[in-house]
C-alpha cells in the first residue's frame, strides 16, 4: 500500500519463522515556501498536499487562500514540497523563521525562540457544537476504520475529523503531528464541512502543540485516546476547546469545556 512496504523478518515464539512484515515509509520531507526551506520533517510520503496546507495553517504560516501553487519534487535523499504563496505570507515567514528538522515524535524542534513554542492564539469561537456522551464513544468505536496503514504496519497514527454522526475525513503518519497537519490540510481544501461543527479525534496523547494545531483549525473540540499533558489541558481551556482524553468506546474522561457534553447527570466531577 501506498506509505508502507514489505520487509523480512524472523518471527521468534515456539518455532523461529521468517517471513515479511509491513512497515511504513518514513522519509524526509522538506517543505518550501517560495524558494526557502522552512521545514524538514520526517513522514510517511503520502497525502503530501494536505501535508503542506495543512502545516501552513496550522503553524500560522499561511492560509489555504494564500497559497498559490504545491509541487512535490523528488529528490536523492527525500521529497521537497515547495509551496508558493503569497507576498503578504512570505512576509510573515521572514519574521519567523523556522527550519526544524527532528525526529516525528518531536513538534517543536527547531524554534529558536520561547515566543514561537508558546504563541498566542485566539480562541476557538463559540458555536453550537454538542455531543451526547454516546457520540463520543461512536466516534472512537468508528476510529478503527480509519487506520488502514496502521492495520498493516502497527505503527502509525491518526487524526480523523468526526461530526457526530460519521467521520468527515482522516490522515495518518507515523508522526502525530503529521497526520493532524494532513488531516487540516484535507478539510481546507475539501471545504464541504465546517471546522466548527466537529471534533479531531487523535490516536495519540495531547501535547501542546497539538492543541494549538486544533484551534489554528478551529475545531472545538479533541476525542483522543491517550492522555493529555497538564499544560494542554491549561491550554485547551483558555482557549474555549473541549477535551477528552483515554477515550474507549464505553468510557471516556472530560477535561475542559463541559459544556459541549450534554448530559442530563446534575454536574461533572
Amino acid at each position: 500500500m501506498q506509505g508502507a512496504r514489505p520487509r523480512p523478518r524472523l518471527a521468534f515464539g515456539t518455532d523461529i519463522v521468517p517471513g515479511d512484515r509491513v512497515l511504513p515509509e518514513e522519509v524526509a520531507v522538506a517543505l518550501t515556501f517560495n524558494g526557502t526551506t522552512q521545514a524538514v520533517m520526517m513522514a510517511t510520503p503520502d497525502h503530501l498536499a494536505d501535508f503542506a496546507y495543512g502545516f501552513a495553517l496550522t503553524e500560522g504560516l499561511a492560509r489555504p487562500e494564500e497559497i498559490d501553487s504545491v509541487d512535490v519534487v523528488e529528490t536523492a535523499r527525500g521529497l521537497d514540497v515547495q509551496l508558493w504563496v503569497s507576498a503578504a505570507a512570505e512576509a510573515r515567514l521572514t519574521e519567523r523563521r523556522r527550519v526544524m528538522a527532528g525526529p516525528v515524535g518531536c513538534g517543536l524542534c527547531g524554534i529558536d525562540s520561547l515566543e514561537q513554542a508558546m504563541r498566542d492564539m485566539a480562541p476557538v469561537a463559540p458555536g453550537g457544537f454538542r455531543l451526547v456522551p454516546a457520540q463520543v464513544q461512536d466516534a472512537i468505536d468508528a476510529l478503527p476504520r480509519q487506520q488502514a496503514l496502521h492495520d498493516v504496519t502497527r505503527s502509525a497514527h491518526c487524526a480523523a475529523f468526526w461530526d457526530g454522526a460519521r467521520m468527515i475525513a482522516a490522515r495518518e503518519d507515523v508522526g502525530r503531528h503529521n497526520a493532524l497537519d494532513k488531516l487540516a490540510g484535507a478539510l481546507v481544501r475539501a471545504s464541504t464541512h465546517p471546522t466548527a461543527a466537529g471534533a479531531v479525534v487523535l490516536t495519540s496523547r495531547v501535547s501542546i502543540d497539538l492543541v494549538q494545531k486544533v484551534a489554528a483549525i478551529g475545531a472545538p473540540m479533541i476525542i483522543a485516546v491517550s492522555s493529555p499533558t497538564a499544560t494542554a489541558v491549561d491550554l485547551a481551556e483558555k482557549l474555549g476547546i473541549t477535551l477528552i482524553a483515554q477515550a474507549r468506546p464505553d468510557r471516556f474522561e472530560l477535561f475542559t469545556h463541559s459544556d459541549r457534553i450534554q448530559t442530563r447527570e446534575p454536574h461533572v466531577r
